[in-house]
């Protein structure tokens, strides 16, 4: 097994709660979610987001506006839906509860 797979396994488990966790702060278009992403040390690629951006918006738990942009052309902003807010206090509890478990075991003498 080599660290950098288990890394990049963990990073895709985590990956769309990062995004809504993002947005749960504001708007933002895909190259701003990216520069998140990227200042968390979570790399990732357009190839990845993008997927994920649209599963999440089929799922109902975020919508868009197009707005337009004085450096180009029009930017996709993404926007968190109640749905998707609801979506997001869910996944904090999991992952309390799973940050807790992991804790627990670490931490357990035997």
């Amino acid at each position: 097994m080599k660290i950098e797979n288990i890394q990049s396994q963990m990073r895709k488990g985590v990956l769309e709660y990062c995004i809504l966790n993002i947005l749960d702060n504001g708007d933002a278009y895909t190259s701003e979610i990216l520069k998140e992403l990227k200042q968390a040390r979570m790399i990732v690629v357009e190839g990845t987001v993008y997927p994920l951006l649209t599963r999440l918006k089929n799922g109902g738990y975020l919508d868009y506006r197009w707005e337009e942009s004085t450096s180009g052309p029009p930017r996709k902003y993404y926007i968190l839906t109640a749905k998707g807010k609801e979506f997001l206090k869910l996944m904090d509890q999991s992952w309390s509860e799973l940050v807790n478990a992991v804790n627990h075991i670490k931490n357990s003498k035997l």
